[in-house]
């Protein structure tokens, strides 16, 4: 039986996937076989040694600490994607707020202390000048980061009769299939900013885009242009766009990460990080981090790990034992040296690698014994070896 660890409150729907014969689910486990979470802090403390993976029920995974698991040969999982269509929705919304007075007039109208319907009538109408807006047909969205999110925001977009820019020098095949064909591709942030009425960040959190949408970048927008960021705190500098609207050169800064420097800034737009925050995106995380992980302790597949390499063999019978090692040379052939040594013939095998890890999948004709697991693990360069029987 495999024990499951939550570190926070998991949809019910998720949990489900995790057959109760088979595991074990609690939020104080002890030696637990993985963790599954969605905002704790993580980090491969003590009592955490007998760890296997962990799935975070989120895309990004900034709350647990992924280098130090990659050391241990621990894989971490999330699940791009499962919140798409409600980040889509939210921004949709944002779009529309920035382009309407739609909160302001809402404030003023909660406002009116006025008894009489015929003079709320007239105040009305004589007033609604001041809430004016402008219309999103034709104008130009600049989308920063096209994969699963981008590229749903871009057909919607679309579909409400704008122009659609893109800037991902990141872009996979994979991602480039679901793109909408109608976004054109921009060379560099730059040119994005300098073309577009609004501009849409959907982006990881990494070294190389935290605090990319800063001074320098802010003084390529269009002028009036609308930024919205509901992708991750970080990415842009509060800072620089606080300065930018000042100076007039943003028309509005919509966030879902709310910051002192930005409360009571005229042309900020602060909702509580919202993104992911419906009923129908928490179950889906959730599946989705129980489905990959479940398939991980079952059948040592990788899918979306981000720290692992993809990997998913087909059972084909026989035992299977899979192994983490650093990304080095002839590593291979040591593994496969041991089993022949001991009479042990490879059915199937699968090797992958990313960055400085290297993971494989053996099925093998017969049950490798502990001195033969004992061997394997004693290999330089075997970061841990496990056995998933079949």
């Amino acid at each position: 039986m495999y024990r499951i660890q939550t570190l926070n409150q998991i949809s019910v729907k998720g949990l489900e996937r995790l057959p109760r014969e088979e595991y074990e689910v609690a939020s104080d486990l002890g030696h637990p076989d993985a963790i599954l979470l969605r905002s704790a802090e993580l980090e491969p403390g003590p009592g955490l040694e007998s760890v296997k993976a962990v799935a975070r029920a989120g895309a990004g995974v900034n709350n647990v600490a992924v280098d130090a698991f990659t050391e241990r040969g621990v894989p971490v999982f999330n699940t791009p994607g499962a919140n798409a269509n409600a980040v889509k929705e939210l921004v949709l919304t944002a779009l529309l707020l920035s382009s309407r007075g739609i909160l302001e007039g809402i404030e003023w109208t909660r406002g009116l202390d006025i008894h009489d319907a015929d003079e709320m009538h007239a105040t009305v109408e004589a007033e609604k000048k001041r809430f004016k807006g402008r219309e999103l047909q034709d104008k130009v969205l600049g989308i920063v980061g096209l994969g699963a999110i981008g590229s749903r925001v871009a057909e919607a977009a679309m579909n409400l009769g704008m122009t659609v820019v893109g800037y991902d020098p990141a872009l996979s095949v994979e991602a480039a299939w679901r793109l909408p064909n109608r976004v054109e591709r921009m060379e560099n942030l730059q040119a994005l900013f300098a073309r577009s009425d609004y501009v849409t960040l959907h982006l990881p959190l990494l070294d190389a885009t935290r605090g990319l949408v800063n001074e320098e970048a802010l003084s390529n927008v269009k002028s009036g242009s609308r930024l919205l960021n509901f992708s991750r705190e970080g990415i842009v500098d509060d800072q620089a766009a606080v300065a930018a609207l000042r100076e007039g050169r943003l028309g509005g800064y919509l966030t879902d990460f709310p910051s002192p420097l930005l409360q009571g800034e005229p042309g900020v737009v602060a909702t509580p990080h919202l993104g992911a925050s419906t009923a129908e995106s928490e179950e889906n995380c959730a599946i989705m981090a129980a489905d990959q992980l479940r398939d991980f302790l079952e059948n040592g597949n990788i899918t979306n790990a981000v720290n692992f390499p993809p990997l998913i063999l087909e059972r084909t019978g026989g035992y299977r034992v899979a192994v983490t090692n650093r990304n080095v040379p002839r590593m291979l052939g040591h593994v496969l040296s041991v089993l022949a040594d001991a009479d042990i013939n490879v059915v199937d095998m699968l090797n992958k690698s990313r960055d400085d890890i290297a993971y494989n999948l053996l099925d093998l004709e017969a049950r490798p014994d502990e001195n033969v697991m004992a061997a394997l693990g004693q290999i330089e360069g075997v970061i841990n070896v496990r056995s998933v029987d079949a």
